[in-house]
């Protein structure tokens, strides 16, 4: 997957949403059209065009830029005109979509994916269940997170530059921010901004947003990460380079000027916390002179990062074609070893990445075997911390770190009008009295 963002935001295939439009899952004027799939990223195109010279069928996909797509797919999921037979989903609607009957039951005949739990990354399978713990949605892909670093800062600051051995390092916060003191000393930044912390904010016992009971829980360690956030600027350990801006882009291959003591200096970052995909589809392209310096690792907790799963249309009169397409994408041997190989997306099947995991070696990485340390972060991902509320909560919890972190409020200040906007945008949620 490849996130939302600059690195997708693709222009809506208006032809392909016009026809559609114009009559139920067969679009008039456009009868060879043997099958609609609809989109949020172009991943599909390689795949779709494998599928139809395979099936000798024609395959129309429509691109709808992630902040449109829900939006745009749920009146037509709702109405079946102009309907896809086949469409993705990312995880920040991912739960709310599994159980709103949009995409068909895959537990039951023909299909009876259920019984092929063993053979997936258990993260990524459980994710596409509804609540009643039917199949709807599946994923070929796993995106478990690490963190990215130069290995010659490495080498200079920490004696090597190892990923087992930096990785133990960075096991911890506290460890964290003793090499973020070590970086400091010599010229280097730990982390271009303060965000970067942010998924190791759940600690060792993670816990969803919103329990059972339907209670927003602020635990104590996501208290604590406010104050790794405020740590982290004001012991000047990060290059102030905001996610997704253009400093963040550019201090992954440049020096950067940053403020130090009422001047400006300048300075390298040491690492990024990204995920599977980050690296080809974030550090690659953005990075030229220091291609193959780079290595990844652990950092304090596993994590992982946006994710695509795809299923068929619950009201599509072509299910059996639409199938044939899922199996492809998410079983196929021959397919998805082809995929990883090509793409070196980590895939979450895993007949196939016992096969292929210990044949991977990326140059950009200096020769290392990203490919098994990431599976292996994979198998300690909880599923159950996901919630249907969590890309709303997440945003609204960095609003108000950010607001404590550049001054403008006490922590306390803080966490009350998190509180507040909460329940502004879910009334049904229960949030603490303090």
């Amino acid at each position: 997957m490849k996130k939302q963002g600059i690195f997708f935001m693709v222009m809506v295939l208006l032809c392909g949403v016009l026809a559609a439009c114009s009559s139920g899952n067969k679009a008039s004027g456009d009868k060879d059209v043997d099958l609609r799939i609809w989109s949020f990223t172009d991943e599909l195109k390689k795949p779709i065009k494998t599928f139809e010279e395979k099936n000798g069928v024609k395959v129309e996909l429509t691109i709808v830029p992630i902040a449109d797509y829900p939006t745009k797919l749920k009146p037509v999921l709702e109405s079946g005109v102009g309907a896809p037979d086949v469409f993705t989903g990312e995880i920040a609607f991912l739960k709310q979509w599994v159980d709103a009957g949009y995409w068909e039951n895959l537990s039951q005949d023909p299909y009876n994916v259920d019984k092929m739990e063993d053979k997936y990354v258990p993260y990524t399978f459980d994710l596409g269940k509804d609540k009643e713990g039917n199949v709807r949605a599946v994923s070929w892909q796993t995106t478990p997170g690490g963190i990215y670093y130069k290995r010659s800062i490495a080498k200079e600051v920490l004696g090597t530059d190892d990923p087992n051995r930096v990785g133990s390092m960075l096991n911890s916060m506290e460890n964290v921010f003793k090499v973020a003191e070590q970086m400091k000393e010599k010229g280097y930044r730990m982390f271009p901004d303060e965000g970067a912390l942010r998924w190791f904010s759940q600690g060792t016992n993670p816990q969803p947003w919103v329990n059972k009971d339907n209670e927003l829980k602020l635990t104590k360690e996501r208290i604590e990460y406010m104050d790794y956030a405020k740590e982290l600027r004001e012991k000047s350990y990060t290059a102030l380079a905001p996610e997704w801006s253009p400093s963040w882009l550019e201090s992954m291959d440049k020096k950067v000027k940053v403020k130090e003591n009422g001047q400006q200096v300048e300075t390298e970052v040491f690492s990024y916390v990204l995920p599977t995909w980050g690296l080809h589809s974030v550090l690659k392209p953005n990075v030229k002179d220091s291609a193959g310096d780079w290595a990844v690792t652990n950092g304090p907790t596993p994590y992982f990062w946006g994710g695509t799963w795809l299923g068929v249309y619950s009201k599509s009169e072509n299910k059996e074609l639409a199938y044939k397409f899922v199996k492809m994408m998410t079983q196929e041997d021959e397919f998805l070893t082809d995929w990883a190989k090509e793409t070196g997306d980590v895939l979450s099947y895993l007949p196939v990445t016992e096969q292929i995991k210990s044949d991977f070696s990326d140059e950009f990485l200096g020769g290392q075997n990203n490919y098994e340390f990431f599976l292996k972060q994979s198998e300690e991902i909880d599923a159950g911390i996901v919630t249907k509320y969590d890309q709303q909560i997440d945003t609204l919890f960095g609003n108000a770190v950010r607001e404590y972190v550049e001054g403008k409020k006490s922590k306390n200040a803080a966490i009350k009008e998190f509180y507040e906007k909460v329940k502004n945008a879910y009334p049904d949620i229960t949030v603490p009295k303090s």
